[in-house]
């Protein structure tokens, strides 16, 4: 079984990579128009230096967007989940401020607070990744059937007893789908910030020095080390949800 969670994912990567390489081949182009990813190592080689150190730097600044996401999202769901008049209130606000196009903010939040590259970083990560956190935790809490309240209550059972034997094992399914969301939502407001901002660094900026000196395989190069980021971050989320929610997955028949 671990065999083969391991061997499909990178089966299909391979896939990929060989129809990439086709493509680019088949249509004869130039590296400066398509790179193929066999360009890419050449990039890596060159540059392995700036991968690591803007890649960590990308890395631990979307974590820690993603930690405050996670935090806030799931407060304002609670919030949301247990008062019928708080979601009546908040969800409109919540569902207008993210359908804002988050380019349209980062140029704001960049003139904002100009020099903290840092802090400008992790808020955008966090405004763009919090929203599907705080609607799973709502839509799981506020559908939680009122016959297990009841039956708890008659037994006398207080309201943070129903919470933590009913209401967090049923939303934790939601909250991990929504978090698979979040991971990769992370990872575009960490790099549309490191693009934009004239302070920026990490694989945002190493991405825009490249198509500064219209180096195209060192573009190309820093979108699959996003990609492999993205992917790493997605497994460990997994892993979580096997630890804390693994009951509720159903094998197929």
């Amino acid at each position: 079984m671990m065999v083969r969670k391991v061997a499909v994912p990178v089966i299909a990567m391979t896939v990929f990579l060989v129809m990439w390489e086709l493509l680019v081949w088949a249509n004869d182009w130039p590296n400066y128009v398509m790179a193929s990813p066999s360009d890419l190592p050449e990039a890596y080689i060159r540059f392995w230096h700036l991968f690591l150190e803007m890649g960590w730097q990308t890395l631990w600044r979307t974590v820690v967007g993603l930690l405050i996401a996670i935090a806030v999202g799931a407060s304002i769901g609670m919030v949301m989940g247990f008062s019928r008049t708080m979601r009546e209130a908040l969800y409109p606000l919540l569902v207008g401020f993210n359908a804002i196009p988050k380019a349209t903010v980062v140029p704001i939040v960049a003139l904002l607070f100009v020099g903290a590259h840092d802090f400008n970083t992790i808020l955008i990560a966090f405004i763009i990744s919090f929203f599907p956190i705080a609607v799973s935790i709502s839509i799981g809490l506020s559908t939680l059937e009122p016959e297990y309240r009841d039956i708890l209550r008659s037994l006398g059972a207080s309201q943070l007893t129903i919470f933590w034997k009913v209401a967090l094992p049923k939303t934790l399914p939601e909250f991990f789908g929504a978090l698979k969301v979040a991971v990769t939502l992370a990872f575009i407001g960490t790099n549309l910030m490191e693009i934009v901002s004239p302070h920026g660094r990490g694989l945002g900026a190493l991405f825009d020095s490249g198509k500064t000196n219209s180096d195209y395989p060192l573009m190309f190069a820093v979108l699959i080390a996003l990609a492999l980021l993205g992917i790493v971050l997605y497994y460990v989320v997994v892993a979580l949800e096997a630890i804390f929610a693994g009951w509720a997955e159903r094998q197929p028949t």
